[in-house]
C-alpha cells in the first residue's frame, strides 16, 4: 500500500483499514503458528501497512 493513496484517505477510512489490517494480521499469525503460512512476506508487509497508517494518523492530529 502506498502512502500516498492512504493520504487521500479520511480518518475514518484510515482507522477502518487499521482494523481491516489488524485482523489479517492476527490470521496471519495463527497460520505461522499452525505451520500453514504460504506467503512469509505478507506478515512483513502488513506490519509495515500497520506502521504507515498510524504515522498518518499521527500526523493528521497534529494539524
Amino acid at each position: 500500500m502506498k502512502t500516498s493513496d492512504l493520504r487521500a484517505k479520511s480518518q475514518d477510512e484510515l482507522r477502518e483499514e487499521l482494523v481491516s489490517l489488524k485482523k489479517e494480521q492476527f490470521n496471519l499469525r495463527f497460520q505461522a503458528a499452525s505451520g500453514q503460512l504460504e506467503n512469509t512476506a505478507r506478515v512483513r508487509d502488513i506490519r509495515r501497512d500497520v506502521a504507515r497508517i498510524y504515522t498518518l494518523l499521527g500526523q493528521q492530529a497534529e494539524a
